[in-house]
């Protein structure tokens, strides 16, 4: 049995969101929690919103002790690409990448 919740179209460069997302891959989500709740980026602000999404349908959907739930998949997906110009010396334009995400948080039960 698996929880899972996806926040698409996330606007965070997956290069970034991963960063974080490595702090947590494999941990229980209690602590998962506590650790994304002290880290000073922008990825763990959205990534906590995730968890606390996935651990609610555990216990909403699956009927799952949130007090045996464990990350068993965090995963950041490249989402697609806005591009935007801007001017830069003698007035050539210049590709702006605004990268997104799709953010994928899988939690399970512990057995035992």
């Amino acid at each position: 049995m698996e929880a899972r919740a996806v926040a698409r179209y996330v606007r965070i460069a997956p290069r970034k969101a991963r960063q974080v997302m490595d702090l947590i891959r494999g941990k229980s989500a209690s602590d998962a929690m506590a650790i994304l709740r002290f880290t000073p980026k922008k990825g763990a602000r959205i990534i906590i919103k995730v968890l606390k999404s996935a651990m609610a349908n555990a216990e909403h959907n699956f009927e799952m002790n949130k007090d045996d739930l464990y990350v068993a998949e965090a995963r950041v997906d490249e989402g697609p690409t806005m591009k935007r110009w801007r001017p830069r010396m003698r007035g050539i334009p210049v590709r702006i990448m605004k990268r997104t995400s799709h953010i994928t948080v899988v939690l399970k039960e512990k057995e035992g």
